[in-house]
């Protein structure tokens, strides 16, 4: 049989590798928990600037990119390159990587788990909250759902009007669309690991 000819990898468009950043800055703003005044802050990026880029409207330069994805700890190929081009590498986030820590404060410290320059339908964290720690959140989009097992201590899961005690080696699941809260019921610290699926 004669060789099949070679695939030539399409190169995306300008519009959208655009699209894309826009998209990816605004998913990576909120894993974070960011308002835009904070991203310009930690990027040196204008507020209006950011606007701009997340809506599509920008076409920003090099530099800009570059401060961007320094801000989220990301090479800027992490930051542009398409989700369907990271699909095929193995991807590893190091225990020593402080970028993936990116909530800590006297409660709580949230490290994420999966890679911050997806975008993804699932994203997977690993807890640790102090003694009286809480991790409280407002409703995320409809149809999303929180899984939780506990490694360490004992937590109360608050879902709504719902709730629920667990100890280590217990799971739960429960709406993540409702106002919802992780708390640390023990004298030590709790560790759980959360996996957040968007419907």
């Amino acid at each position: 049989m004669p060789a099949k000819p070679k695939s030539v990898p399409v190169e995306p468009s300008p519009e959208a590798i655009n699209e894309n950043l826009g998209k990816r800055v605004k998913k990576l703003r909120g894993d974070r928990g960011w308002s835009l005044e904070e991203l310009a802050s930690a990027s040196g990026v204008s507020r209006s600037m950011l606007s701009e880029i997340e809506r599509e409207k920008a076409n920003p330069t090099l530099t800009v990119t570059f401060r961007i994805a320094r801000a989220f700890g990301l090479t800027l190929q992490e930051l542009i390159e398409s989700a369907e081009a990271s699909a095929s590498k193995i991807q590893v986030i190091r225990a020593s990587d402080r970028a993936q820590v990116f909530r800590s404060d006297k409660q709580h410290e949230i490290r994420t788990l999966s890679p911050l320059n997806l975008e993804k339908d699932v994203e997977f964290y690993e807890v640790r909250l102090r003694p009286g720690g809480a991790l409280r959140s407002q409703p995320h989009f409809e149809g999303t759902r929180e899984f939780l097992t506990v490694e360490e201590g004992s937590v109360r899961i608050e879902s709504d009007q719902d709730t629920d005690e667990l100890t280590k080696g217990d799971s739960g699941t429960y709406r993540a669309d409702v106002p919802h809260a992780i708390v640390n019921t023990g004298k030590a610290d709790a560790l759980v690991f959360l996996v957040v699926i968007y419907r």
